[in-house]
Order: structure tokens, then sequence, then C-alpha cells
């Protein structure tokens, strides 16, 4: 209820502001479960991209945005509930089964799942790998992957500010559907985890060429870690990235 009465007030305002545009909204489905898999610039794109979708978007969120127990975190726990944002615990282990869970649901229940395929915002504009997650999401439900470029939101929010600038104008760009079963039949007699990586590979390779963005193989939440280590003087540990 909450998501249906602020999203025309929050994008009012938006509209006036910034005036985000966004094509290929006609890739996504009127009716059925669908998943848009974006890149991952900066926060203003849980807004920019959902705010412009017909049908609501439903997004995974970090559990830590729910905790605490002060009047402030119980008032952003229950907005943030409201505009259709599950928290979950994306820390690894049992914590990803339940992520996936979470978005199964989504699914299942003909609904539309927004996700970030890197896991995290891009350190510094490009694009980072993917993690499988949305090929586990596709594949255990038939759910077309629509793959999805924000442009000029990294730009915009430079410096981690806030708010946006007015300049670069943010941009959506959505792309054709991708069918995971598709790209999985070619791979007749693969193991799970290379199907899930090709699956993965594929989305990424699709957001790249309607984002031109620089492209990395590394994680992203790997990266944060080392500069996070960089600033604060630590020796660098050895990382492990993540399972997919």
């Amino acid at each position: 209820m909450l998501y249906e009465l602020a999203k025309p007030v929050v994008m009012g305002v938006v509209g006036v502001l910034w005036n985000p545009t966004i094509t290929g909204v006609e890739h996504i489905p009127e009716h059925g479960a669908v998943i848009l898999a974006s890149n991952h610039l900066a926060y203003s794109d849980t807004v920019f991209l959902p705010g412009q979708v017909r049908r609501t978007v439903h997004f995974l969120g970090k559990s830590d945005i729910f905790a605490g127990r002060s009047p402030l975190n119980k008032v952003v726990a229950r907005v943030m509930r409201g505009l259709e944002v599950m928290p979950v615990d994306r820390t690894g282990g049992d914590a990803a089964g339940s992520a996936i869970e979470a978005g199964l649901s989504v699914l299942r229940a003909q609904k539309v799942l927004g996700i970030y395929p890197e896991g995290t915002r891009s350190p510094d504009g490009r694009l980072y790998r993917g993690k499988t997650g949305v090929a586990r999401f596709a594949l255990a439900t038939g759910a077309p992957i629509i793959p999805v470029a924000m442009l000029g939101a990294f730009e915009a929010q430079r410096g981690r500010r806030i708010f946006p600038r007015r300049t670069p104008r943010v941009r959506a760009v959505l792309g054709q559907p991708l069918d995971a079963a598709e790209i999985a039949g070619c791979l007749e007699g693969a193991e799970e985890a290379q199907i899930l990586r090709t699956v993965t590979d594929a989305v990424m390779d699709r957001i790249q060429e309607l984002s031109g963005q620089e492209r990395s193989e590394e994680y992203a939440a790997d990266v944060k870690r080392r500069l996070l280590a960089g600033k604060r003087g630590d020796a660098p540990d050895r990382e492990t990235g993540p399972t997919g």
C-alpha cells in the first residue's frame, strides 16, 4: 500500500528535480514473473529505476538497513518494507540461502524481482563480476531476465552525495529479455556451477553492451574491502570471492 501511495509523489518530485528517463519498458511483460537485472552505480538507482516502471518492483535489501531499535531505525525499516524492499542477510553461507528463498518467493508469486548482480554499488563506475543468484532465480522459476543499464548515476552521485546532482541526466535502458533455460540448454552435461556462471556472464555481457561500461573480472565487494583496508592502513588479508 505504501509503495502505491508514495510512488507518484516521489516520482513527481524526482521528475521535477532530475527528470530521469527510461527506454525499453516494453520488454517488461504485463503479467507474470520477471527479473530486472541492473548494474548498480548509486543509491539513486533504487529510486529512479522502479519509479519509472509501471509494475511494482521488489528489491532485496541488506538486513542491516532494518536493524536498530531507535525510533529513526524503526521508521526507516517500516518505510523500506512498505516500499517492497525485503531484508536479507547477505554475509554468505546460510544467509545466501535466505536471500535466494526471498527472491524465489517474489517470482513464484508472479511478481517483478529487482536485483543487482554485482551485489553492491560499483566503487569506480566500472561493471564488476556478477554473482550467480540471478541465474539461480531464472533457472528455478523460468522467469525471463531483463538486462538494465543505469547511465549517468555514478557521475551524478559521485563523492557519496546523499542526493544526486541534476547533471548528468540519469537514464535507464532496458534490453531484450534473456532466457536462462535456453542458454543452459547449450551446455548439455555441464556441471551446475558452470551453467550458473555462463548464464550470469551472459547477463553481465548484455548489461555491458547497454551501458558501455569498462569491465572488471573482480567482485565489487572484494575491491571495496581492499580500498577500505588501504585507507585504514591494514595489512590486506587473503580475500576469498563469493561462491559464484
